[in-house]
């Protein structure tokens, strides 16, 4: 788990992942912004999910935890895309 961040990107929020659009149906990973206030348990940190909609402008993701499916509403500064295989 990331528990600083480098010395020349503190304080700082990448705004192409603040203002990024996912579709439903993405793949995505849970990776916390130190700068960004988190929104979400710690414990989905490092999870993968899938986009099921957008609520403002949040996001909606279905993460698979201790074999249930729950349901997130997380800020894209939060997520990062990844490929399904």
């Amino acid at each position: 788990m990331i528990k600083r961040k480098n010395v020349k990107q503190k304080g700082k929020i990448r705004l192409s992942r603040y203002f990024q659009e996912l579709k439903n149906g993405e793949c995505v990973a849970v990776v916390r912004d130190q700068a960004f206030n988190p929104a979400f348990p710690i414990r989905i940190q490092g999870r993968n999910g899938i986009v099921v909609g957008k609520r403002g402008l949040a996001y909606i993701i279905k993460i698979k935890e201790g074999g249930l499916e729950k349901v997130h509403i997380i800020a894209p500064a939060h997520l990062i895309k990844i490929q399904k295989k």
